[in-house]
């Protein structure tokens, strides 16, 4: 039976703040972003959810906990392959420190002419792990129950590739989409939403 999945990204970071990469980097939530975590509660009251899957790094686990414990869905669950996209030595930076220090390459990698950031993981290692935690969210969710996986732009961008969907130009914080994975393990795109109201959006960087 198909089951069907959540995604969100996490609430704003400090970094996201900042207007820095982050990738594997692990800052934590801003202020704000602990807000938006509360906020999005109220909206996922109604969702029916039965778990939480979540991303290891602090900005996405601290966003799930946030949730699951306003929403009495018991522990979040942890997957590391649904962690952000590394983006090698651009951690950190801000996209004019990456441009002057590697003219045209993010250009050419948001195009797909580079297989990967300087010291990165490859698109398609990326595409591969992505794959296999949302499966393996799945596969811990009940079937007839939605189940909520908090993780991140990059990742969310890289389902909807996996789907065959058209890819999001940008996902704010507590933004995502539902998805679908069937039972021979195909993910299929559904429904854009977002879980906070338009005043407490941010659009950081997300790959």
């Amino acid at each position: 039976m198909p089951t069907r999945l959540l995604l969100l990204r996490h609430g704003q970071s400090t970094w996201n703040a900042e207007g820095r990469w982050q990738g594997w980097s692990d800052p934590p939530l801003s202020e704000l972003g602990r807000e938006q975590a509360a906020e999005a509660v109220d909206r996922l009251h109604g969702a029916g959810l039965s778990t939480v899957t979540s991303s290891d790094l602090e900005r996405a686990f601290t966003t799930a906990a946030v949730v699951a414990e306003a929403l009495g869905l018991g522990p979040v669950m942890v997957d590391g392959n649904l962690r952000e996209y590394n983006v090698g030595a651009w951690e950190g930076l801000t996209r004019p420190e990456i441009e002057y220090g590697w003219p045209d390459h993010l250009d050419a990698w948001r195009k797909g002419r580079l297989l990967a950031t300087p010291g990165g993981e490859t698109r398609m290692a990326f595409l591969a792990r992505v794959e296999t935690g949302l499966v393996r969210a799945a596969t811990s969710a009940t079937p007839d129950e939605p189940s909520l996986v908090i993780t991140h732009g990059g990742v969310i961008r890289a389902a909807e590739q996996v789907a065959g969907g058209e890819r999001s130009a940008v996902i704010d914080n507590l933004a995502g989409r539902w998805f679908t994975v069937d039972d021979d393990g195909g993910l299929h795109a559904g429904q854009v939403v977002t879980a906070v109201e338009s005043a407490a959006r941010t659009t950081s960087p997300s790959l």
